[in-house]
């Protein structure tokens, strides 16, 4: 029973994790849109809606389906998986035991 995080994120939902960062900080939608250039607009509001769905980023409108809705919307990384989406985003190996057994 390991504190490995179960939490699999894909490139985009990674990009989006860091581009909010994990303050807690609020970010607007067309702030997003701003620093991601290089993400076709489909597929944020596409990850954005998985993260969202799944808790790890809150937003302050519950509905965002069109271009001018995402920007007005605030979002934010939920800091209660802040430690799991670190580790998800970092991922280090977990040290491993020692097969050493101690006798008596």
């Amino acid at each position: 029973m390991g504190s490995k995080s179960d939490i699999n994120l894909d490139g985009s939902e990674v990009t989006i994790i860091k581009t909010l960062g994990l303050s807690g900080a609020e970010m607007d939608g067309a702030t997003l849109i701003e620093k991601m250039p290089e993400m076709v607009f489909a597929e944020l509001m596409d990850s954005i809606h998985g993260l969202y769905s799944l808790g790890y980023v809150d937003a302050d409108k519950g509905s965002f389906h069109n271009l001018e809705e995402f920007e007005k919307t605030h979002f934010r990384v939920n800091s209660g998986y802040k430690k799991e989406l670190k580790e998800a985003l970092d991922p280090r190996p977990e040290p491993k035991k020692s097969k050493r057994v101690r006798r008596e």
